[in-house]
């Protein structure tokens, strides 16, 4: 098919009868409607030279300038393209301010709602060659294929090592920091110099923050790192006993290296990493499924830790590959229902786990058999079978510990806001030391209270270390994969919260630490080596906690350095006061362990009440589904259906097209959602508009024929096939894409629309493209190279708004009538 259509002539347009064109039944007055211009001479002297109106009649009528204007020439040819001036004049002299626009200096490129695009001036102000904005190279331009390359290389590696390691520094183009220096006039080349400096901060954020440090610092991050201390490290011990089933002093480890490897890599820092319930019970899972498996035994408590070793490596191999491979949008993927579901199932679970020990059953669960592996009807069912059986030493121990420490958390929660000291208060610790002397006192153990006993490395060396990726570690490898992938996720994502909420460390009037921003793929990276030094140790997953967080914020930590006296506290513990935990009732550790299952428990209902209030009963399908799968069945089938779900969720999002058809605002030029209210808007007869608003890439293009024919059938996307058809084919003679949104185009997406503009074709419609983002943009350049600018006819079918085009698709009407029939030309 020939890319030319035919051309109006100026004797033809002149003679045309409007009697015989024809007119909408409510003519909106569109076509009148013109772009703004520079000043009032340009209306004259470029929109009426260049493009026709209309007149009373609704015609295309010519003044005498029109005609003496295209004297020399037969035909008028119309480029609806952008126009690109060669110069500046008077009335472009608001280009010409140094382009500094909210946009950038090039055509606007990044929104459906943004400005239109505006033309390229090149100038003694401009760069010196397209595409070159801040340092780096417009992701649509045409320019040097190797400049393009280099860009690639630089915004996936980073300056250093593309100028460094690669050898592209000198011979291809300066780096962006010394390109911004240089554009904007900064001289001092020390600056320029010290760039490998300044990389060695960013991500080694240890030696921005200890150069800043002041001894003013100091005594806020003492009382913090002691305010932890009390708190956390009997619940590690509590962790790792009762959730993760492993000595008690791997969960110590977990204070001793993971808070100071952070300390030296994270970029929040207030922010206090540490073993969480959640990864401690997940943990348990996997170590419980192998001694079910018969590949360990319940009294090996060495290769029980040799086991979490290697959950504890795997969850921080997998954190520190999606921070090398920037996946720090991960956190997204997890929705909200899916995470306060399961979170509040993990509570239900721990809680129902943590009566049996607090009843004193846990002798009478071994000799039942399969009920510590079994599912929490199951252990709620022994329970209740089992009551009678209960220690009432035990009982009283546990559950009034639990009511203390309930009604201390209480009391602090109400008295903190007009007393704030009282955050400092360690009624957890105090409770523990309480309940340890009256049991050694007393002499409670004797009287059949289990304790603790004796808390030591069964080694003998204090600090073991093993290399959990061994060979004969591999079958455990295999079994803890999906779990190890899930504890890194609720991790990551426990730690954004967390991080996101305390921020860079500034503080109020910027007494804090300065040039710490916050980085999701650094965060990533920060955890994941400190999960791995972790795991040569044997300890329990640690991840940033929100609450031990704000604990350490409010107290007085301000800096990094409360993480590493954090540490500092727990090698002392270890070292010297481990003989001092032989009398903590292990009643009072579960009990601890109850209060943490009933915080996650209690924000359930708040939830459940905004889903409620709004409608959203597929959040709150969601949460019952997850939370009945994993108190009723399994753990590990609440988390499969949970991603499962969450995943697919996230691709019927992604996949399905969102195509608008427009009308008009009548008394405007402006165009919006026909299908949110059409009874205020205006439709053009004879055109179909539609609006794509976002990036067409092989994810969203499946549907988008099925989609494009049910707008043509019924005006709107949500209609169902088998309705009949509502719409008149003679609507859809002419289609407008108004494509301003398209800010991307993959090689798929180029295929589906270069199918569907050959089916137009081949019907005879007309198809016009508003609003592309540039000619030189990789939109434009796959439309060109497809042959979709040929097949349309040509870039003047590539107009700058929608009126454009619709004055467009007049002209070709009238072009093609007067080619049919010559006899009414005229002469």
């Amino acid at each position: 098919m020939s890319s030319k259509r035919p051309t109006l002539s100026l004797t033809q347009a002149s003679s045309y009868n409007a009697s015989r064109y024809h007119v909408p039944a409510n003519p909106s007055n569109l076509r009148n409607s013109r772009g703004p211009s520079s000043s009032p001479d340009d209306i004259r002297s470029s929109h009426e030279v260049h493009r026709p109106h209309l007149g009373d009649e609704g015609i295309h009528s010519f003044t005498a300038n029109d005609a003496s204007a295209h004297s020399d020439q037969s035909d008028i040819q119309f480029d609806g393209g952008i126009q690109q001036p060669s110069k500046l004049n008077a009335h472009t002299h608001l280009l010409h301010l140094k382009r500094h626009s909210l946009c950038g200096p090039g055509p606007c490129n990044h929104g459906t709602f943004s400005p239109h695009p505006r033309p390229r001036i090149n100038d003694e102000n401009s760069l010196s060659e397209p595409g070159d904005y801040f340092g780096s190279i417009y992701e649509g331009s045409i320019g040097n294929s190797k400049r393009a390359a280099s860009s690639n290389t630089h915004e996936v590696f980073g300056d250093a090592v593309a100028d460094g390691v690669l050898g592209e520094g000198e011979r291809s183009k300066l780096s962006t920091a010394q390109w911004s220096a240089r554009k904007h006039g900064t001289r001092n080349e020390r600056m320029i110099a010290s760039e490998y400096g300044r990389y060695l901060v960013y991500y080694f954020p240890f030696a921005n923050w200890i150069r800043q440090y002041k001894w003013s610092y100091l005594q806020g991050d003492i009382v913090a790192a002691l305010t932890m201390a009390s708190f956390y490290i009997p619940m590690s011990l509590s962790y790792a006993s009762n959730l993760g089933h492993i000595p008690p002093i791997n969960g110590l480890y977990s204070f001793v290296f993971n808070p100071f490897v952070y300390a030296l890599f994270g970029s929040c820092p207030q922010m206090v990493v540490g073993p969480e319930a959640a990864g401690s019970l997940l943990l348990g899972t996997v170590v419980k499924d192998s001694v079910e498996r018969g590949h360990s035994g319940d009294d090996d408590d060495v290769l029980n830790a040799q086991i979490a070793g290697v959950v504890t490596g795997m969850a921080g191999a997998v954190i520190f590959v999606a921070g090398l491979t920037r996946l720090g949008f991960l956190d997204s993927v997890l929705s909200r229902p899916f995470l306060r579901g399961f979170i509040s199932a993990i509570g239900f679970v721990i809680l129902v786990d943590q009566l049996i020990p607090e009843m004193g059953l846990a002798q009478r669960a071994k000799e039942v058999g399969n009920v510590s592996h079994g599912s929490s009807l199951d252990k709620m069912i022994f329970l209740v079978q089992n009551a009678v059986f209960s220690h009432g030493l035990t009982c009283g121990v546990a559950f009034g510990s639990f009511g203390i420490i309930m009604v201390l958390r209480e009391m602090k929660r109400r008295l903190q806001p007009r007393y704030p000291s009282v955050a400092y208060i360690p009624d957890r610790f105090i409770v523990v030391v309480l309940s340890a002397l009256i049991a050694w006192k007393c002499g409670l153990d004797k009287q059949g209270l289990l304790i603790l006993g004796d808390v030591k490395p069964k080694t003998g060396a204090p600090f073991p270390a093993h290399w959990p990726f061994q060979v004969s570690h591999m079958r455990h490898v295999r079994e803890a994969m999906g779990t190890s992938f899930l504890i890194a996720l609720l991790g990551f994502f426990e730690s954004s919260v967390a991080a996101k909420s305390l921020g860079g460390g500034e503080g109020k009037h910027g007494e804090g630490l300065q040039g710490m921003s916050l980085s999701a793929n650094r965060e990533l990276v920060a955890l994941g080596v400190a999960n791995i030094v972790g795991s040569l140790f044997m300890a329990l997953p640690a991840f940033g906690g929100y609450g031990r967080s704000k604990v350490n914020a409010s107290t007085g930590g301000r800096t990094p350095m409360s993480s590493i006296l954090l540490s500092l506290i727990t090698i002392i513990c270890v070292v010297f006061l481990l003989p001092y935990f032989y009398y903590i009732p292990k009643a009072v550790l579960s009990s601890m362990i109850s209060v943490v299952a009933w915080s996650l428990i209690e924000e359930c209902p708040h939830d459940i009440r905004f889903f409620y209030s709004i409608g959203g009963w597929s959040e709150l399908a969601l949460m019952f589904l997850i939370f009945t799968a994993t108190i009723f069945y399994s753990l590990p089938l609440g988390i499969a259906i949970g991603i499962g779900l969450s995943i697919v969720s996230v691709i019927k999002h992604s996949t399905r097209p969102r195509m608008q058809i427009l009308g008009r605002v009548p008394g405007t030029r402006h165009f919006e959602n026909a299908e949110e209210s059409p009874d205020r808007l205006e439709f053009i007869e004879g055109c179909l508009i539609v609006k794509i608003p976002e990036p067409l890439t092989f994810a969203n293009t499946g549907d988008l024929k099925n989609r494009l024919h049910r707008l043509e059938l019924y005006g709107t996307t949500t209609a169902h096939p088998a309705m009949p058809r509502v719409r008149s084919p003679e609507h859809n003679k002419n289609v407008i894409f108004d494509i301003h949104g398209v800010t991307g185009l993959d090689g798929s997406g180029t295929q589906v629309l270069s199918e569907i503009v050959d089916s137009y074709v081949l019907r005879g419609v007309r198809v016009f493209f508003c609003r592309v983002p540039s000619k030189r943009s990789q939109v434009y350049r796959l439309m060109d190279r497809s042959g979709i600018v040929e097949k349309i006819g040509g870039p003047r079918h590539f107009v700058q708004s929608v009126d454009e085009a619709l004055r467009m698709t007049e002209l070709e009407h009238l072009s093609e009538h007067f080619r049919d029939h010559p006899e009414e030309g005229g002469v």
